[in-house]
């Protein structure tokens, strides 16, 4: 499972990357913190669960899906992803098909009482599954999202770059996508690299408002 890295400290090295956007989903790629700690530790625990099926509940871009896919490489478990949105009686099937040598992951943004699935015997199942959830971030994943991000895109951005940004936006994961997509967008369409001066620019732009130093 993924390696534990200091507080605040990423696990991401700025190394130079191809200049396509692909995304890197080691484990060396994976950060753990208290947002996201006590679902990498039941993972972990695995085959020692109480059932096979378990639940992994996050919002966007909190890293549930890169973390299913370290699990589901080390123990050959189903992923459903995302489950809110499957068909109804194939994951009632599935469900009921897991093993301990095959356990089911299902990977949702909401718990299972907010899903549209109205089908009874899968609501029941659903309910006594064990879920885990990833939090909002703390400062520590928050900064190794953004720079994983940075990196996924090929983007070398020095540290005072990345601080600037992260105490301007909001605490979220979709904030940290949108705003280093933008980030990229800019620096390639005006030719210029990812600097404070750069960062000001498009964070006044997308919050249209007037941003300090």
């Amino acid at each position: 499972m993924p390696s534990r890295s200091e507080p605040g400290v990423a696990v991401l090295s700025q190394l130079p990357l191809p200049l396509s956007y692909r995304i890197a989903m080691g484990e060396s790629e994976f950060f753990v913190s208290e947002a996201n700690a006590d679902a990498v530790a039941w993972l972990d625990r695995w085959p020692d669960w109480p059932q096979p099926q378990v639940l992994l509940v996050g919002p966007e871009g909190s890293g549930k899906s890169h973390l299913a896919r370290l699990f589901a490489a080390r123990v050959g478990a189903r992923i459903v992803d995302p489950a809110e949105h499957a068909d109804a009686e194939a994951l009632f099937h599935a469900w009921n098909a897991a093993t301990i040598d095959a356990p089911l992951l299902m990977i949702a943004r909401r718990a299972p009482r907010e899903w549209p699935h109205r089908l009874p015997d899968l609501a029941s199942r659903l309910a006594a599954t064990p879920l885990l959830a990833i939090a909002d971030p703390d400062d520590a994943l928050l900064g190794a999202v953004l720079a994983k991000q940075f990196a996924d895109r090929g983007l070398r951005v020095p540290p005072e770059v990345a601080a600037y940004v992260l105490t301007r936006i909001e605490r979220s994961f979709a904030a940290v996508s949108l705003t280093v997509a933008a980030l990229d967008a800019a620096a390639l369409a005006e030719g210029r690299a990812v600097t404070v001066p750069l960062a000001r620019d498009v964070l006044e732009a997308q919050f249209a408002l007037p941003l300090d130093g």
